[in-house]
């Protein structure tokens, strides 16, 4: 098959930032409809080297994206037209600021003289998302293109009314490799900082020409600098991590094979050490405690003073947020002598003793922990995995005998799940009911904690099953599932694409919490109680649907739910709504 010939944009500014987009390897592009970003939509589809998606909604589209970033861990563009169309991406790119996510906003604008002059589809589009950007460049317009329209145009700036075509054309050349630098520039950033960046893109109509002409621009070159650790500086971790008896490593979310095997097994060997691990750190071992919540919950109800075997020496953490705030709420009470803190990029000062932020990736930084052999002399981690396990086999003991409700529900489907899958989990209940339940070892993890938000699970699912080679399942409650619908209207659900919707006709999560339960006021604006289901919804969007409301229907149901098919699969479990957090919190009870 012959490659197409590559037409550009007519627009130079629009032209430069789709060639320097392919310059940078950057390949998957999500557009959202609109007549302002054509060029830029021309642009991207015209030339086969990028994958480019459309989805209408910008909200959902961003969340998209950030699915596809999440699983390529590389910039991913998105391109919108001008006005509130780009308000909507906004919960996705702070997602992606606190998930260290790299996305590139390509946002399409009205020329500087369209604004707040009363014209539709324009609002201040430069700096909308700065506190939640790695960088932003706001591009000059060009003075080449729709020339006699600008001079014509009382209000605008951008040229000069007395300049003669030839000081035009050599405006249009410097403004032209002001946006190349820029552009560079910020597309960079987007790699070395793995984050979200923004492009605010300035376009005169006519919008829609192309030219086989390229435009030329020199690109810059600019070092990458990296972040190091001396040897100075590890001899002395390392003699403070030998000497300490208790020491407590707590990991957040990282993505798969982050952590190399060995070197973490030579840790989970260390009986100094207890390692706190979550689902969405995936990361698997026997010695772990891989159920925070097992271990914290009980403890709460004890006396402070038989609390204190936990508390560590030290604390090392990465990976990103963590779910348990019963582990936050013991560090905050019962703090170690020190805390490092190891990412390339950032440390939170989260548990209110950060002495050290170690400047590397963990997995250097754990191999030059453990570069040489030592015996330590502590009972730590045994001691406190008897005690996990004695309150885990507490809890089981009791949830044999107990009715039908969302910790059943999510006890069968851990135990159902096949050996490898994604699994995307939605935010709320979702996410803290998985962490009580073991996994197959295979499967990979991943919610959106940068923020916590509910909005864009289903979203991100999607566009996380577009690279993964693993079937996709979502797990996720009804009022995420109901809030991101628009995250299903899209043309690239795959077939073997999964949702498990646990509807507890509200958000259940809030009766777990302080407050007055069962009034009206509760009802109507907390736990926001509701009769729907996802049948029409299912129906709508094109996939096969069924329901159950009990244990049996559950489990018979799971027994084909990840068959192979040829179309998506929603299964909705209805659980009992005044049931659940009586439930759960009973569990934790009974291991005391």
């Amino acid at each position: 098959m012959l490659k197409r010939k590559v037409i550009y944009p007519a627009i130079p500014l629009a032209q430069t930032v789709v060639r320097l987009c392919a310059l940078k390897k950057i390949k998957h592009i999500v557009i959202s409809a609109g007549s302002r970003n054509a060029p830029l939509t021309n642009g991207f589809v015209e030339d086969d080297f990028f994958k480019t998606y459309s989805v209408v909604d910008e909200r959902a589209a961003a969340f998209f994206a950030l699915g596809i970033a999440q699983q390529l861990k590389f910039p991913v563009a998105l391109v919108c037209t001008s006005g509130s169309a780009l308000l909507n991406y906004y919960p996705a790119v702070a997602e992606a600021y606190y998930s260290d996510i790299p996305l590139v906003v390509l946002s399409a604008d009205r020329m500087p003289h369209r604004i707040d002059i009363g014209d539709g589809q324009t609002i201040r589009q430069t700096r909308v998302f700065e506190p939640h950007l790695e960088a932003a460049a706001y591009l000059k317009p060009d003075v080449s293109h729709a020339t006699a329209s600008l001079l014509n145009n009382p209000l605008q700036k951008e040229i000069n009314p007395k300049s003669t075509p030839q000081e035009i054309a050599e405006q249009q050349l410097k403004i032209q490799q002001d946006n190349a630098n820029e552009i560079t520039k910020t597309l960079n950033i987007a790699f070395t900082k793995s984050g979200p960046v923004h492009l605010n893109i300035p376009l005169e109509e006519p919008l829609y020409g192309m030219t086989e002409m390229a435009v030329s621009f020199n690109v810059p070159s600019l070092e990458i600098s990296k972040n190091v650790v001396s040897e100075k500086d590890f001899d002395q971790f390392k003699k403070i991590w030998r000497k300490a008896k208790k020491k407590m490593i707590l990991v957040g979310v990282l993505s798969p094979d982050i952590i190399d095997k060995e070197i973490f097994n030579l840790i989970c060997d260390d009986t100094s050490v207890v390692v706190l691990t979550e689902k969405t750190s995936n990361l698997n071992h026997s010695m772990t405690i891989n159920s925070i919540d097992t271990l914290m919950a009980p403890l709460e109800a004890l006396e402070k003073e038989k609390k204190t075997f936990l508390q560590p020496d030290i604390l090392l953490t990465f990976g990103g947020m963590v779910v348990s705030k019963k582990i936050k709420s013991f560090l905050r009470n019962h703090p170690p002598e020190t805390h490092w803190h190891v990412d390339s990029k950032k440390a939170y000062d989260t548990y209110y003793c950060l002495k050290e932020h170690c400047l590397l990736d963990p997995n250097s930084f754990l191999k030059a922990l453990y570069s040489e052999e030592y015996s330590p002399a502590s009972s730590y981690r045994d001691e406190v995995l008897k005690q996990y396990n004695k309150f885990g086999a507490r809890g089981q003991q009791w949830l044999k005998t107990q009715a039908f409700s969302d910790l059943k529900v999510f006890e069968k489907i851990a135990f159902k799940l096949p050996n490898t899958l994604q699994l995307q989990l939605a935010n709320s209940s979702t996410i803290r009911y998985a962490q009580l339940f073991d996994l197959p070892n295979e499967t990979s993890v991943f919610c959106n904690r940068g923020t916590s938000g509910i909005d864009g699970s289903t979203a991100t699912a999607v566009g996380a099953a577009q690279i993964s080679k693993k079937p996709t399942l979502l797990i996720t409650g009804d009022l995420s599932f109901f809030y991101d619908l628009n995250g299903l209207w899209n043309n690239y659900i795959p077939n073997d694409f999964r949702i498990l919707l646990i509807n507890n006709s509200g958000g259940g999560i809030f009766r777990i919490l302080p407050g007055e339960k069962d009034t009206p006021k509760y009802d109507t604006y907390f736990e926001t109680i509701h009769q729907r289901n996802a049948k029409s919804i299912a129906k709508a969007f094109g996939f096969e649907y069924k329901s159950t409301r009990s244990m049996f229907g559950l489990n018979l149901k799971l027994n084909s739910f990840f068959k192979a098919s040829s179309r998506p699969k929603i299964l909705e479990i209805h659980t009992p709504r005044k049931l659940n957090d009586q439930i759960l919190l009973d569990y934790f009870r009974s291991m005391v």
